[in-house]
């Protein structure tokens, strides 16, 4: 949990010095959206902060829709998702001309409902095996279908 906020920190106060410093030398919104675009340092934080909000945003879902993860869960989604992640990389190189951010969000929304679908199917299965459920995790599975 610590580290998760301070590298979330570390990663907003990057992305804010860097937009300070590109506007501190343009002047203007629009040529230091384009100082921005063009500057590959300027990019890679960016991407940075995108990154992090990304897995701010799965983390927030993940509570929302499952709260508490028990052990087993958590270590299956670990391994299927080194798996995963494996596969796309080794697909990457098939598709490597198109790559693009656009591409990158795709394949992150991919993990991302790759991933809620492997949640979803464990507590299904937990669900069948356990004799005393909760109207909170029948009305958490329900919003996930």
């Amino acid at each position: 949990m610590v580290r998760a906020t301070l590298v979330t920190a570390t990663s907003l106060a990057l992305t804010g010095a860097v937009v300070a410093h590109a506007y501190l030398l343009k002047h203007q919104f629009y040529p230091t959206v384009v100082y921005l675009t063009k500057s590959s340092p300027s990019m890679a934080v960016l991407y940075i902060q995108a990154f992090v909000l990304v897995f701010l945003l799965g983390k927030f879902m993940r509570k929302v829709f499952f709260g508490q993860l028990r052990a087993a869960e958590m270590e299956h989604l670990i391994e299927r998702s080194w798996y995963a992640v494996t596969e796309t990389c080794l697909a990457f190189t098939v598709f490597r001309d198109d790559f693009s951010p656009r591409f990158v969000a795709l394949f992150t929304l991919l993990l991302f409902l790759k991933c809620f679908h492997w949640l979803a199917e464990d507590r299904v299965d937990f669900m069948e095996r356990s004799p005393n459920i909760s109207w909170l995790f029948h009305f958490r599975v329900l919003c996930k279908y």
